[in-house]
């Protein structure tokens, strides 16, 4: 079977790595590609998101949601967690790289081929400076070791 990558670059456009995931993840549902269309993100840690945690920080303090009952306490954390966490995602800084990994067979060469030209041409992936890499190329090896060491 022929592994050929896909490697895209969002940069820190969170909303465009989103759409992305979004539509890789339609693609696998709709057209039955759970083995054959794999992705990984790759995200890089910058200063500024160390600096993050002072927001978490923040909304810490406002506690005096506690003094409320139970019932309003359990259902305004989590919801506050929410935001929190949906803060810190917009407040990424740190470049994205999505590593995609079609995985055919020798007799699908032709879906093979149509997926390679597909990705690319997509909305969320068209400004993301593509690069395909297949097992023939002398970066192969390096890819496959960066794409399996990732989660």
């Amino acid at each position: 079977m022929a592994q050929t990558y896909l490697l895209f670059d969002f940069g820190s456009d969170e909303q465009r790595v989103q759409q992305a995931r979004h539509k890789l993840e339609s693609w696998k549902q709709a057209f039955r590609l759970d083995k054959k269309l794999q992705y990984k993100f790759e995200r890089e840690q910058t200063p500024a998101v160390e600096a993050e945690p002072t927001p978490e920080a923040e909304a810490k303090p406002g506690k005096p949601e506690k003094s409320k009952s139970g019932k309003s306490k359990s259902k305004a954390q989590p919801a506050k967690s929410k935001s929190a966490d949906g803060e810190g995602a917009s407040e990424n800084h740190g470049d994205v790289k999505l590593f995609v990994r079609l995985y055919f067979s020798g007799h699908e060469k032709l879906s093979e081929q149509r997926w390679i030209d597909r990705i690319p041409s997509e909305e969320p992936f068209k400004g993301a400076a593509p690069k395909v890499v297949r097992e023939s190329e002398p970066d192969f090896a390096e890819i496959l070791k960066q794409f399996d060491s990732l989660e």
